[in-house]
């Protein structure tokens, strides 16, 4: 289904000259000598991360002010996070609050990912009061139930004098949606729906936008039925990284509010894209920077408030990852530790770290699990881990590891350890569905990882 969304076209002029772009991470494509046509800010899987929410909103404010560009402000699913327990307690009250800012800069649109229905399980209560909030939503999620989308899978925005046409398509995972959910979901896989409809949902369009949130894995089959020159975001994998395909772009944005895109699209077909990291120093948004300490300081007990250790140096997610794997290979003599890549939510912050932050740290619980590979296995492994790297987007395989490995010499047999989510799902995370796991008594995922973060335990 495809909606024509008419919105006041004033709500697009907002603020800050596109000259003036935002210093970036990485940009996208060479300078365009076209008269700009409007920014899209794009971000993906927040993730209910409220140590940034208020500065990511300052960013967003900052750059739509003062300019009289169109702007439109593209979320590309996972807002909510359950295992934030702020989050939980609250209903999401800091996300909700945010989300209600965002209409008030500019035109917002939300594709919808699989967390959420982190805090209400039914899909339709959620785009119900996104839309309340003035929030367009675009999904191919279908209720199984009754057979009727939650939300239309494109939708046609004006964009200054233009008009943009935005495509919204989610991931096809179901294990990785809220359980109590999944019965009542049907989502297909996304090439073959990308087949079946890209090209009747973007027929006719003007400019173009297809938000993804089926990872790299399912990008990568959409990807060659993109029109040249459209902007495809994508989300779910947690990654940050740009690709160039003829005149189109397409990005994923990073994750947990580390960061944001900036998409300009110019008359002359082209568009530029580049990331600006959120710094988490940086002063919040007063709109919600009385809520969010609010809101923490009601719902935190004492327990999580306990700091577990004092992290000498921010780290990134991936080095996060790799000190997370290489703690868990100590914890179980092994040569090479793996971590699945959404098993961490965000970086080791610098200074005191306390269980709540660890807890959007390393996000899951769980056994570490071990297995006896051969030397060229784990060369085969360590190949296709640390996907936070520059790489050609062919060798992405969506689902990743970071991993960390020590010399093995001229061992025959070398020993990996893991978490017993990758062991389950061994042919996603490793390529192969043959290793024979067995379980590292007494340790665990979060106690494991704590000790080698920060010298601590995080759940006794």
């Amino acid at each position: 289904m495809m909606t024509t969304i008419p919105l006041h076209r004033r709500r697009f002029f907002q603020l800050m000259a596109v000259a003036a772009a935002a210093p970036g991470l990485g940009a996208l494509t060479g300078v365009s000598d076209g008269r700009v046509l409007g920014r899209v800010l794009a971000m993906s899987d927040l993730h209910s991360a409220y140590e940034r929410t208020g500065q990511l909103l300052a960013a967003l404010e900052a750059e739509v002010a003062g300019s009289d560009v169109p702007h439109l402000i593209a979320i590309d699913g996972d807002v909510f996070e359950h295992g934030n327990v702020v989050s939980v307690r609250s209903g999401g009250a800091v996300d909700w609050a945010f989300l209600g800012e965002l209409p008030k800069l500019a035109p917002t649109v939300v594709n919808l990912g699989n967390h959420d229905n982190d805090l209400t399980p039914d899909l339709h209560e959620v785009v119900a009061r996104m839309r309340a909030l003035g929030i367009v939503v675009v999904s191919n999620i279908v209720d199984a139930r009754y057979g009727r989308p939650y939300a239309d899978a494109a939708v046609t925005l004006p964009f200054g004098e233009r008009s943009l046409r935005i495509v919204g398509a989610g991931t096809n995972s179901l294990n990785t949606y809220p359980r109590a959910s999944r019965d009542w979901l049907s989502v297909p896989e996304p090439g073959e729906w990308a087949n079946a409809n890209l090209t009747r949902l973007l027929d006719g369009a003007d400019l173009m936008l297809v938000m993804s949130h089926a990872g790299v894995a399912g990008d990568r089959d959409i990807l060659p039925l993109l029109p040249d020159g459209a902007l495809m975001i994508g989300g779910h994998n947690h990654l940050l990284f740009q690709h160039e395909q003829g005149r189109s772009a397409y990005a994923h944005t990073g994750s947990w509010s580390n960061a944001y895109t900036t998409a300009t699209l110019f008359e002359d077909g082209r568009t530029t894209v580049a990331t600006t990291a959120v710094d988490l120093t940086a002063a919040p948004s007063p709109r919600i920077a009385d809520l969010i300490a609010a809101t923490l300081g009601a719902h935190l007990t004492d327990e999580e408030k306990t700091v577990l250790g004092v992290s000498p140096r921010a780290l990134t997610l991936g080095e996060t990852g790799r000190a997370v794997a290489a703690a868990m290979a100590r914890a179980a003599g092994a040569e090479a530790g793996f971590i699945g890549h959404t098993t961490l939510g965000t970086g080791l912050p610098a200074g005191p770290v306390t269980r709540y932050a660890f807890d959007a740290v390393v996000r899951f619980d769980g056994k570490l699990m071990a297995a006896d590979v051969t030397p060229e296995q784990l060369e085969g492994f360590m190949a296709r881990a640390n996907q936070d790297r520059p790489m050609p987007l062919a060798e992405r395989s969506g689902d990743f590891l970071y991993g960390a490995a020590s010399d093995v010499g001229d061992r025959t047999k070398v020993r990996l350890v893991t978490t017993d989510w990758c062991a389950m799902n061994q042919a996603e995370y490793f390529g192969v569905s043959d290793l024979v796991f067995s379980e590292v008594v007494g340790a665990q995922v979060k106690a494991t990882a704590a000790a080698g973060l920060l010298g601590g335990a995080a759940h006794g």
